[in-house]
Formats: C-alpha cells, structure tokens, sequence
C-alpha cells in the first residue's frame, strides 16, 4: 500500500472509528492486517519519521511565536524511549512550553510546543527557552532555579510565577492522609483565593489585576502570617512540615500573580496540555529511539496546537504535509502554523 492510499484508508477509518487514529503504530498494523494489508510498524514509524523531518520547520517557528510572548507556562513528563543495543528503555523527557491567553482576552492563539530531551536536568529547560525573557509559569521542580540567576544562557533572568494548584496539592495530600486540621484551614483559605479567580475569569488584565490588588491581596498575607504561625508550632521534619516548608520556599513565585493581572494564579494550562502526552504514553509503551521522542513531540505539538484553536488536526496535517510536498515557499512558513489553518469546502 503507498502513504496515499495509507492515508485514505485511515480517512476511512477516522470517520468510522474516531478513536482509531488515536491507536499506537503497532496496533495499527495489527488492524491493517486483519484488513487483508501487509504493513510493518517499521514502515509505518517510517512515514510519521519523515513526516515529522519536514514538518520541524513549522514546529520550529511555532517556538518563535511562542517564545516571542511576555508570558508562558512550562511543564514536564516523562517519555520512555528505547536504549538501542541494550533492549530496555531509558526514561527521555518531553518539556511542554505553552501560551494560553484566553483567560483575559490576549490577542495571541493558544499554541504548545513539546521539545524531547534525554533527561531533566534544568539545563534542558535554559536550551528551550533561550530568546524568552517574560514571566515563565511553572512547578516547583528546582531545575529551573537557574533560569533566574545573571548567569543564565540564552537571555536575561526570568522571572518565574509559581503554582497555587501546587501548593494546595501540598496540603491535601496531608489532609487525605492525616485528616489533619491544619491542613485543612490551609485548603480554606487557598479556595478564597480560587472563589476571586472564578469572578473575574474574562475580564482584561487591569480589571483582573485591580480585583486581585483590592480582594486577594490581603487574603494571600493573612495566608502568609498563617503559615508562619504554623510553622512555629509543627517539626519540620514532620510531613505537613515538609509541606508548609515548600509553600513557604515559593512564597515569592505564588505572589506574581497579584502583581500582573496576565499571570494565572496556577499552571494547570499546562498541565492540561501534558495529559494527551501521558495517554499516548501509555498505549504506545515507548519511543524507539531519541529522534522517536523528537518527532514525537513534534507532531504532538501540531496536533495540540490545533486542538486548542478549534483546528481539526487530520485536516490540518493532511493540508499541510501536501503544501510541503508540492513546494509551499518557506517565506510564507507562518501560512502553515495550525491557527492560520482555513479548511477547504
């Protein structure tokens, strides 16, 4: 079978089954089979290899795009790729970095762009961010403790929002262990700050920043006074001291949104974003190589990117991949980007 017929057989398939293009490669083979169609996965990783090769320049000035905004969320999860020679698979790492504006009515489409690297170290992070110099939303990870330091590659110091999701996280973890009342004034008080969020979720930046300065501004130190309070009467080395320790140790990161009404209080875009990554990690087991894990998250970016503008991803790749093919000019590489996507009639 050639990838042209390849492709309208799963045009068929996609309409019938919506769920099957979702399959890992080797499950699709198995399908192809029992179809009467000798196919390898080998080939098929083939295809999505070379198909990834020519669509990098597009996820590449994607990260421009991305990179070239005041505000971006980043997170990580981990990507199982085959160890070639040794017949195990190393844990390799996809860095999601997004823009999601939506929440105030920021003129710039929502986009994500999965980077792969072999491993977590915060270096990776200060490589894939090099050229942004904005406010950058991210964990609690301390790999990224470097991108605030003079000495950072790549750009000026970034300041960096961290997340109440995280912090409340935290909290109830002890509280679903423990039951502890401590811990669960602690998840009261965070919820005050998330019942604000909710009334002025839309609204422009200033708006947003004015209701944060005027109501959750003197929530966040009374939480603060609170905390300290806690602190003095709980060991340190006790779990729900341990907790109050990180929240403590973010306290600068958790107040940035009280300062710039474009900053979320938490990075649960991104984290939405992360999920598609994990689900596919689970059917397809692992990658087969490190360019696997490349061209892994270079189609997953696309294939987000349009899922958050409303861009239905098959149409898309299929429209695109055919303008690389017959000679789409790279002046015009911006025509390609997913939210500029216009489905023909």
């Amino acid at each position: 079978m050639s990838r042209e017929a390849h492709v309208r057989f799963w045009e068929r398939v996609r309409v019938k089954f919506p769920r099957a293009t979702r399959l890992p490669l080797y499950r699709q083979s198995q399908i192809l089979a029992r179809a009467g169609v000798d196919l390898h996965r080998a080939v098929l990783a083939s295809w999505v290899g070379k198909a990834a090769f020519h669509l990098r320049p597009i996820v590449d000035r994607l990260a421009e795009h991305l990179k070239a905004s005041d505000k971006l969320f980043m997170d990580e999860t981990t990507a199982p790729v085959l160890d070639p020679g040794r017949g195990k698979t190393k844990t390799g790492y996809l860095w999601a970095l997004a823009r999601d504006d939506r929440a105030w009515g920021g003129d710039d489409p929502p986009g994500v762009v999965y980077f792969y690297a072999s491993g977590r170290a915060g270096e990776n992070a200060e490589t894939f961010l090099t050229g942004f110099d904005g406010i950058l939303q991210i964990d609690g990870y301390p790999g990224y403790n470097r991108l605030t330091k003079p000495s950072r590659k790549g750009g000026d110091p970034i300041r960096v929002a961290h997340c109440w999701a995280h912090a409340r996280r935290k909290l109830k973890e002890v509280f679903d262990r423990d039951g502890s009342e401590v811990a669960a004034e602690g998840l009261r008080r965070i919820a005050e700050f998330y019942k604000i969020e909710a009334d002025i979720r839309g609204i422009s930046p200033g708006q947003r920043l004015s209701a944060r300065q005027t109501r959750s501004a003197p929530l966040v130190a009374a939480f603060g006074e609170w905390l300290q309070a806690q602190r003095c009467k709980i060991s340190a080395k006790s779990r729900l001291g341990e907790k109050l320790a990180y929240i403590h140790n973010h306290g600068d990161g958790l107040q940035i949104f009280l300062t710039d009404g474009r900053v979320e209080i938490d990075s649960n875009r991104v984290e939405n974003l992360i999920r598609p990554i994990a689900l596919n990690r689970k059917n397809s087991l692992f990658a087969g190589h490190d360019e696997g894990g490349a061209a892994w998250g270079r189609i997953a970016s696309l294939i987000e990117t349009c899922k958050i503008n409303n861009v239905e991803p098959f149409a898309y790749l299929k429209a695109t991949l055919t303008a690389i093919a017959t000679g789409h000019p790279q002046t015009r590489i911006d025509d390609l980007l997913p939210w500029n996507f216009k489905p023909s009639s």
